[in-house]
């Protein structure tokens, strides 16, 4: 039986994330990556939703990746889960930057005119072209990181032989709210200098808990019993986060060090994630025809969205072309119409979509 609340949580997740690209694209804070400020407003107030989200909404998504690789490995082989998240995961991640994500890489490095001053440093074209390239990685790095975690996550298996498997089937509840902490001490190792979204161990004790722990239905409904606790504190941690580093701090960045290396952050990661999956367990453990449109086109909305809102930034914002509220609001517009309507175009090219989306050619079956 599909387990419609990690659909939810796939497409609402992913919903979030455009929202608060958007809010980083032109936030005040100093938030490095985007165009910055483009309003007269002393304190944007309404940046302090990127503090509220930052902390879990990619462990959110990490988690259930994990609980989904479970599910799957149930009734495949290794070899097949391989195989798919290759497709699904490194081909879009890798090939996809020469084919298509080099645009992102080329409205990006225009957004910081990086062009002319690579040009003034002396640096060839063809090194241009490649840094290019890399630079239209950019939201992609979760597949990258998801699949260096599937391909442990076949090792791991190999060597526990199911024993861990068994034994997160019997976490106690005590044990479930004491993991902030491993998830804490994984957040200051394996984390990538300059780009900081690579937090290697961290994420990976997401997934790892989502396989290993939470992917038990005994668990599951154990969260569910305590829904409204797990919400309350979920979002008490983050109000508290988000206040003290945008007012108290006076927008203390919270995408690096030392913030996204405190225990607070953890807690907001850790038990804001909780929140959602033992609320959506609870509540959003549904179908409709328009969830389910919704989940279809998840992600293809979270690889083509930050284009949309970028080339906003930099064909209007950046020219002063608009207001403020209207480069807002059409680059709210454009994220969705490039997530949806691009994955549209893409997903019917044949050979294209298996190289920018990881679609294979569906196999005819004869009756």
């Amino acid at each position: 039986m599909r387990k419609h609340y990690l659909d939810n949580i796939r497409w609402i997740t992913g919903v979030i994330v455009v929202i608060y690209h958007v809010l980083y694209m032109y936030n005040s804070e100093g938030i490095l990556g985007g165009l910055g400020r483009i309003t007269d407003l002393p304190v944007q107030h309404y940046d302090i939703l990127m503090y509220l989200v930052y902390p879990w909404f990619m462990p959110v998504l990490f988690l259930i990746s994990g609980i989904s690789a479970k599910l799957y490995l149930d009734h495949h082989t290794d070899r097949e889960f391989i195989k798919t998240r290759t497709d699904k995961l490194l081909v879009p991640s890798t090939l996809g930057l020469f084919v298509f994500q080099f645009i992102q890489g080329y409205v990006s490095m225009s957004l910081g005119n990086a062009f002319d001053q690579l040009s003034a440093a002396g640096v060839p074209g063809t090194v241009q072209y490649l840094i290019m390239t890399v630079s239209g990685s950019g939201v992609l790095w979760f597949l990258h990181l998801l699949w260096i975690y599937s391909i442990l996550l076949v090792w791991i298996r190999k060597m526990e032989k199911g024993r861990v498997l068994r034994a997160g089937e019997h976490t106690p509840v005590w044990m479930i709210l004491l993991f902030v902490f491993p998830v804490w001490g994984a957040g200051q190792i394996l984390n990538t200098p300059v780009v900081s979204v690579y937090r290697c161990a961290f994420y990976l004790v997401f997934f790892l808990l989502g396989y290993y722990v939470f992917s038990h239905e005994a668990l599951i409904e154990k969260l569910k019993r305590q829904a409204l606790l797990c919400i309350t504190a979920g979002v008490i941690l983050c109000i508290s986060f988000a206040v003290l580093n945008f007012y108290v701090r006076h927008g203390a960045n919270y995408a690096d060090k030392p913030v996204n290396h405190s225990l607070l952050y953890a807690a907001c990661a850790y038990y804001g994630t909780l929140a959602v999956l033992a609320g959506a367990a609870r509540y959003l453990d549904f179908r409709t025809p328009f969830t389910a449109w919704m989940s279809r086109k998840s992600f293809g909305l979270y690889v083509f969205h930050y284009l949309g809102i970028s080339s906003i930034a930099l064909l209007i914002a950046k020219r002063g072309l608009l207001s403020a509220p209207l480069c807002y609001l059409l680059s709210l517009v454009s994220g969705f119409a490039f997530g949806y309507g691009l994955y549209e175009i893409i997903s019917r090219i044949p050979v294209y979509r298996y190289w920018v989306l990881g679609i294979r050619k569906e196999k005819k079956h004869v009756q």
